[in-house]
């Protein structure tokens, strides 16, 4: 029989494409939400694959929930993709996001540690933990200064993680991801905001306004499908280990912007407006990614930069 493997919140992004990889893997994969009955799984539907996926209703931060769905199914393997996932929101709902990563991660670890399962564990933490390292590259060894409350969540995380994985020799590891896009994303997210905008423009004629804030922003954008086999690949390693999953190559949300409207030959300067409303209180402006570890130790290198993830986000 193949393996098994949980993957706790498959709805967002990452967790269609990674039902998707291990399918192909020809895993059993069980994927759950807060709520399977109304939860529609766009993203399993868009890719064909919802009635592949055993979907079970599971509250990560309730210890009885966990236990029972863990308990039922003994995976062989764990994706945690669950949580409160923007940076923006984190700022109006901080106890929300931090009890939706930290106490639901902490739930996870215990019920793992107290069925004495064998299992491996991935963790999907945040390149936000590492804060401003203005031009210099970030590498798995940088020092973590989160500037947001979603942050703080992510490095809490990243040291459960590390801590169980010592204390009781579990085969637990974190994804240190940048960011990376595709058609799943919610349109809450800039990128998609963005792609969603153009293309309404381009075919609609539309005289609206793109409203966003700091342009001047820099991030390592990739394309997710490449990244959830990042994430498989770490739990296919003799030892468990932490690794910045990222394509090193950063652009700013200026960049991001001129190109993908300069792709539909328009000029993004008459439709952007610069509003104080989508400000942070708190920024992360400037971040480079050195992933080079990943490419040395799993194989894996990023295919895909921000120019051809935007092709691709039009393409699709």
């Amino acid at each position: 029989m193949g393996k098994k493997a949980l993957i706790i919140g498959v709805s967002g992004q990452d967790g269609a494409y990674l039902s998707q990889l291990l399918l192909g893997k020809g895993y059993a994969v069980v994927g759950t939400s807060r709520d399977s009955e109304l939860n529609n799984f766009s993203g399993l539907q868009s890719l064909g694959i919802k009635k592949e996926v055993e979907l079970e209703t599971l509250v990560p931060n309730d210890f009885r929930s966990m236990m029972q769905v863990i308990s039922n199914h003994k995976p062989d393997e764990i994706y945690f993709l669950s949580g409160q996932s923007s940076v923006g929101l984190s700022f109006k709902l901080p106890f929300e996001t931090m009890e939706s990563i930290v106490v639901s991660l902490q739930n996870l670890l215990e019920v793992v540690r107290m069925l004495s399962l064998d299992c491996k564990i991935y963790n999907a933490c945040s390149s936000e933990c590492f804060g401003d390292n203005g031009t210099n590259m970030v590498t798995e060894s940088s020092s973590f200064s989160p500037l947001s409350p979603y942050a703080v969540a992510k490095c809490t995380s990243f040291w459960q993680i590390s801590t169980y994985r010592k204390a009781y020799d579990m085969f637990a590891c974190s994804g240190i991801l940048f960011n990376h896009e595709s058609p799943l994303r919610h349109e809450r997210f800039v990128t998609q905001k963005i792609i969603s905008f153009v293309k309404n423009i381009k075919f609609s004629n539309a005289k609206e306004k793109l409203h966003l804030g700091n342009l001047d922003v820099i991030r390592d954008w990739g394309w997710a499908p490449e990244y959830v086999d990042a994430m498989y690949r770490m739990l296919q390693q003799d030892a468990p280990s932490d690794y910045i999953i990222a394509s090193g190559k950063s652009y700013s949300l200026q960049d991001f912007v001129k190109y993908s409207f300069e792709k539909n030959d328009l000029n993004w300067k008459d439709y952007l407006v610069q509003d104080e409303q989508f400000l942070r209180p708190s920024e992360l402006n400037c971040i480079y990614a050195d992933p080079s570890k990943a490419e040395k130790e799993l194989g894996w290198k990023a295919e895909n930069d921000m120019r051809r993830v935007i092709d691709k986000m039009f393409e699709l």
